[in-house]
């Protein structure tokens, strides 16, 4: 007999991926055609850095080694907190009903070709920062994607 799948944790990590003139990666998911988001993902424990959670949840969702892409991770220190959609509430414990997710950004050096996990996304863009924003499905990601700009001018200041 199989154990039972472990319940989610309701903390996650959202994480931007752009380049330096604000190309942003989207994914679309396998599960729902037409949503399109950025990098997300729960911790895998409850110890976990959300640093952590955004490079394994980085390399599992896109194929990408930050370190050795030269890639640029910064915690951009906002927490989104919101209700957990319904169609997903079945993957968390009974009761829990908000999930805080934590955000970063990731700068490539360029628009690279992800390789995606198929049981997850089935295709990738990359867009101008407005038209992801105006893309992703959900309001935090969109709102994420459109703070980008504020937070590329804060690091070459």
């Amino acid at each position: 007999m199989q154990s039972a799948k472990p319940f989610k944790i309701p903390e996650s990590v959202l994480v931007v991926i752009h380049t330096p003139d604000l190309q942003v990666l989207l994914i679309e998911r396998a599960d729902h055609a037409g949503f399109w988001q950025s990098v997300t993902g729960s911790k895998d424990s409850l110890d976990e850095p959300p640093a952590e959670t955004a490079r394994r949840e980085v390399l599992e969702e896109t194929g990408f080694d930050i370190a050795a892409l030269g890639g640029e991770l910064r915690d951009w220190q906002l927490a989104n907190v919101y209700d957990i959609y319904p169609h997903w509430q079945h993957r968390y414990a009974l009761g829990v009903t908000r999930n805080t997710e934590h955000v970063f950004g990731l700068q490539l050096p360029s628009a690279l070709t992800p390789t995606l996990a198929p049981r997850e996304h089935v295709s990738w863009l990359w867009l101008p920062w407005q038209a992801a924003a105006d893309r992703c499905f959900s309001p935090s990601n969109a709102e994420a994607v459109l703070q980008l700009p504020r937070f590329v001018a804060a690091t070459m200041s």
